[in-house]
């Protein structure tokens, strides 16, 4: 993915302006400068977990599966819940396996099908993970008031639900 490093500034702006005098210099600004905290948020996720020898799509495979009351799931439920193909689960399946974090279980409705279910070490890991997980975006959020939040919040609401614009 590539990453704008350099933001747009005021100069660049009033020139993108004078090229197409219809655009919204406001909403692009926003928009750009949400689309490289979203990014920069996803580096230092990425940051924080590979201290723990993981990577963000493991991570949160092992979190879905965490979730479920049963610790188990299909692998197509994964990759939907994850928004990733069934391809790249699998990818993820097969690391999180060969660590001996999740393990392939066969599906007794349908022998032709597996389940993955989340084994002790890798409910271990999550384990080990989680505390410092919370105690950083905890500080990261704590230059926002609950006030301020609760606004971003419902701002990215909108905004998700309002995605098809960009179609």
């Amino acid at each position: 993915m590539l990453l704008l490093k350099e933001l747009p500034n005021s100069k660049s702006l009033a020139k993108l302006l004078e090229r197409y005098p219809d655009a919204d210099i406001d909403a692009i600004s926003v928009f750009v400068n949400l689309l490289r905290a979203s990014s920069d948020l996803s580096a230092a996720l990425d940051g924080l977990l590979a201290k723990h020898s993981l990577l963000q799509g493991r991570w949160w495979v092992l979190v879905l599966l965490m979730r479920q009351d049963d610790l188990t799931s299909t692998p197509t439920d994964l990759a939907e819940k994850a928004g990733v193909t069934k391809a790249t689960m699998t990818g993820f399946i097969d690391g999180l396996e060969r660590e001996g974090l999740v393990v392939r279980l066969p599906d007794a409705a349908d022998r032709r099908k597996y389940l993955i279910r989340l084994t002790r070490a890798g409910q271990k890991k999550i384990d080990e993970i989680t505390p410092d997980y919370c105690s950083k975006v905890q500080a990261l959020m704590s230059c926002l008031t609950h006030e301020r939040r609760n606004a971003m919040l419902d701002a990215l609401k909108d905004l998700s639900a309002n995605i098809g614009a960009m179609e």
